[in-house]
């Protein structure tokens, strides 16, 4: 159904990295949303009248905040496409990460009830009346949770929305809440166990699990975090792909929202290049990774000298000693300065987060190591983090 509205409804349908594309699939997603989960409110609230089943009515009201959650949604979507103004010259794109925060909030505390409900029910146990009606209707419930679990899920890899993935878990934990709350009802009808209370707790600690992992997940991009993996090859093929581009490095991106990416990194020069066109070089790289990875790139030119023996024979030693010592570890903008009484080696090196050797430890071996060409050689070297999940 979804392939088919969207292919009523979304142009360009394919084209997922554009914000307009993206926020069509999400209030698509949301209008959908609403309108089956109205409908399996009703459906499960009757059920629940006629069964006398607390998880049955519990799952009701459930459903009535998944719509909720999925207007959340579709506002969020809405709300991050609006364009850049005075005060938010960065645009409007993390709306979408806080929709899919709330409507991690929203699981939580439906999870809170649920277990609380159950417990009353526990504590005071009531009959469960089954009905082929009540099972039907959790029957359907149940492949319609299922499907738009799918929908919602296929629809967040494709254009990599958290909004839409924290409401694709909403939807299978309600799957698996039905199907136990049905499963509860059959095993109270035919073994007279109740147990209806018992499966309430049981789900709504699911829950709860679900709802803390979708919150975990929208919560990441808000605080700050790597870029995604291809997202950096991406970077690196376009850039590397001009001749006059020896190495990559210091990438930071800065994630404002879907469509709304802010690239800056250092891109290693021949030093006896021309200034006017390797200029223009960097200019058309950072056109083209507009056009084609739609993020806002400013690149630094580092000089790299190419031809002098010396410079070359201690980049080549640094090299070899880190990756035999510490292969985790790159550097990049090795330059020798000499003076009347000693030349100091000034590079910097790159060390990933919480990495198992100290600053100190590192730059002492490299230190000693390279004193060892020359005694009189002296190393500069400035500790950079990695930014990205491949160190550039």
């Amino acid at each position: 159904m979804i392939s088919l509205l969207a292919n009523i409804f979304i142009k360009n349908r394919e084209d997922c990295a554009s914000p307009a594309v993206r926020q069509a699939y999400g209030i698509l997603c949301g209008c959908v949303g609403i309108s089956l989960n109205i409908l399996l409110f009703a459906g499960k609230f009757l059920a629940g009248l006629l069964s006398h089943s607390i998880a049955v009515t519990a799952d009701a009201f459930n459903n009535l905040s998944d719509a909720g959650s999925s207007l959340i949604t579709l506002v969020g979507f809405k709300m991050a496409g609006q364009k850049p103004d005075p005060h938010h010259p960065f645009g409007h794109g993390r709306i979408e990460y806080l929709s899919g925060f709330l409507v991690s909030v929203a699981i939580l505390i439906m999870a809170f009830e649920l277990v609380r409900s159950s417990v009353e029910k526990i504590l005071r146990p009531q009959p469960v009346d089954f009905s082929i009606l009540t099972a039907m209707i959790l029957f359907f419930s149940i492949a319609v949770k299922f499907y738009m679990a799918y929908y919602n899920r296929n629809i967040g890899r494709k254009i990599d929305s958290a909004a839409m993935k924290a409401t694709a878990t909403d939807s299978l934990s309600d799957t698996i809440s039905t199907a136990v709350v049905l499963l509860a009802m059959v095993i109270g009808h035919f073994t007279g166990l109740q147990i209806d209370g018992y499966c309430g707790v049981l789900v709504g600690i699911f829950i709860f699990f679900a709802g803390y992992e979708a919150a975990r997940d929208t919560i990441s991009p808000l605080l700050g975090q790597p870029p995604h993996p291809d997202f950096v090859k991406n970077v690196e093929k376009i850039v590397m792909g001009y001749d006059h581009v020896l190495g990559i490095h210091d990438m930071i991106v800065h994630d404002y929202g879907p469509g709304r990416v802010m690239l800056s990194l250092h891109a290693e020069v021949p030093a006896d290049g021309s200034l006017i066109d390797l200029h223009d070089m960097i200019d058309n790289i950072e056109h083209r990774l507009h056009k084609e990875l739609h993020c806002e790139a400013v690149i630094h030119m580092d000089p790299v000298v190419t031809d002098d023996a010396q410079t070359n024979s201690i980049r080549k030693k640094v090299g070899s000693l880190l990756k035999n010592t510490y292969p985790e570890i790159r550097f990049h903008d090795l330059r020798i300065v000499e003076g009347p009484t000693h030349t100091n080696i000034i590079f910097d090196i790159v060390v990933p987060f919480d990495y198992h050797s100290k600053d100190g430890e590192i730059t002492a071996f490299l230190q000693e190591e390279i004193q060892r060409l020359n005694p009189s050689y002296k190393t500069v070297i400035q500790v950079d983090r990695a930014y990205t999940s491949n160190a550039l």
